[in-house]
């Protein structure tokens, strides 16, 4: 079986994060996407990421990034919050105050899926941390918890496994559509 890496390379990684990476209240702040240094430390691979150039990641205020780390297809990521106090017109407010920021730090080995939304109020995603598809995370997560819904709530933990039990999971027989040939 050939290897293939499920990471990108600089150039694709640079070329998704021209598409995912927006700044859309720069007026007011113009923070940057970070990434830790182990990001580019592993032996035989440029990155050890995956962003997807149909994530948005908005950084209004900074958004720090862990190696091994994986934001899938249409996630969208917030750094910044409309102000929602008061009956005055929203758009007045913002045009009389900004939107409210905040930077956030997402850890090593996060897996965020497919179509989630992260909110402004969360500002960490601790390490092993998986957002489960179309989730929208609104409170920060505890290390290698397992978060789905909308809104998002804790549904599991990470563990460890045995290789027996690994094996089992991987041997296991699989439902096949049938052969009509």
């Amino acid at each position: 079986m050939e290897y293939r890496s499920t990471t990108l390379t600089k150039q694709q990684l640079d070329k998704a994060l021209q598409v995912a990476v927006r700044l859309p209240h720069k007026h007011i702040h113009a923070g940057r996407l970070i990434f830790t240094p182990e990001v580019f430390q592993s032996p035989e691979r440029e990155t050890n990421v995956m962003i997807s150039r149909f994530a948005l990641l908005d950084c209004t205020g900074s958004i720090q990034v862990g190696a091994w780390s994986n934001i899938g297809a249409r996630v969208r990521v917030y750094t910044h919050d409309h102000i929602h106090l008061g009956k005055r017109p929203l758009l007045e407010l913002e045009e009389e105050h900004g939107v409210i920021w905040q930077d956030k730090k997402i850890g090593s080995d996060v897996w965020i899926h497919d179509g989630s939304i992260i909110l402004y109020q969360v500002t960490h995603i601790p390490d092993g941390v998986v957002v489960g598809a179309g989730s929208v995370l609104t409170k920060n997560p505890q290390p290698w918890e397992i978060w789905a819904g909308n809104p998002a709530r804790k549904v599991g933990e990470r563990r460890d496994a045995a290789d027996m039990e690994l094996q089992r999971l991987l041997n296991q027989r699989k439902y096949r559509l049938e052969d009509d040939a």
